[in-house]
Parts: structure tokens; C-alpha cells; sequence
């Protein structure tokens, strides 16, 4: 990494995460469940360039935040995985979109997670966050109760069928 400007945290954060699209990437990742390229640079929401997706993954393993391994179905791809400090960013995307639900014109369907993840708190962060180090590090499962990703999902889901198309 580059010289930082000083030893604040939040100045450290924002030099870490702070570009237009490694949260964005990473969000992709945790909430969307996109591990290859392919998936990351055609089901982004925000139209993410080739190039750019290129340049941020390559940062994000640098930074340490995933990993690439090859993929044993296809020897030219890869899976990318989420690093135990990028789940740990699940409190910080919680609150990001609790702000954003609030106060920017986000859509009712985008918004439907970050409401789950508001009314759950802590509690349910960290249901998530274990579900996400069982995904992405092969840690053991913990819970046997209603899983974090499954509820945001059927709640976005539901959201998606009030759209009209």
C-alpha cells in the first residue's frame, strides 16, 4: 500500500476501502454470494467496467480482504472468497446501508437487506457473518436456526416480485 496521510483509523479505513468500487465488490461478494469474475462484472448493479473489476480484485488480494483460488469445475476461472477482515466489515456495510435507506433516494428493493440487517442488530450480524466464514473460509457451522442469508434473501425476493418489470 501506498504512504498513508496519517494514523487515523478512519483515514486508514477510507485509504483501505475508500474508492468508488471495493465496497461495492466486497458487497457483491457478501450479500450476493458472487464468487467469479464473471458473476461480479455481470450482475453488478452499477455496471462495473472489466478493467476497473480487474484493478480492485487485484487490490482487495493485496490488501488481504479476499482470495482467489482456481476453481476445480473449470480450470480457467477462479473463486474468489471473502478474508476473515472483510466479513468482519459486515457492522460497517449494516450501518452504511441503514444511513442510505434513511437518507438517500434508494429503491424499496435495494433497501430490503439493509432494513433486515438494522432490525437484527448485532445478533444477527454476527449469525451472518458465521454464515459467511462457513461459506468463504470452510469454518464449521455454528447456528441451527433460521439462516441470516436465506431471510435476507426471500425478503429480497419478495421485494423483487412488488416490482414491476
Amino acid at each position: 500500500m501506498s504512504e498513508q496521510r496519517s494514523g487515523c483509523p478512519i483515514n486508514l479505513t477510507l485509504e483501505a476501502l475508500g474508492d468508488k468500487w471495493s465496497l461495492l465488490v466486497i458487497r457483491d461478494m457478501m450479500f450476493g454470494n458472487r464468487r467469479h469474475f464473471r458473476e461480479l462484472l455481470t450482475k453488478s448493479e452499477e455496471g462495473i467496467a472489466s478493467n476497473i473489476l480487474a484493478d480492485r480484485l487485484k487490490r482487495l488480494l493485496e490488501a488481504g480482504f479476499v482470495s482467489r483460488a482456481d476453481d476445480p469445475s473449470h480450470k480457467q476461472k477462479a473463486i474468489y472468497s471473502l478474508s476473515e477482515k472483510a466479513i468482519q466489515l459486515v457492522p460497517l456495510l449494516a450501518h452504511m446501508g441503514a444511513w442510505g435507506a434513511r437518507h438517500t433516494d434508494a429503491t424499496h428493493t435495494l433497501s430490503v437487506r439493509a432494513h433486515l440487517l438494522e432490525q437484527g442488530g448485532p445478533a444477527f450480524w454476527d449469525a451472518f457473518m458465521d454464515e459467511l466464514r462457513v461459506g468463504h473460509l470452510g469454518a464449521a457451522p455454528k447456528g441451527t436456526g433460521p439462516s441470516a442469508s436465506a431471510q435476507m434473501q426471500a425478503a429480497y425476493e419478495k421485494a423483487m416480485k412488488g416490482v414491476k418489470q
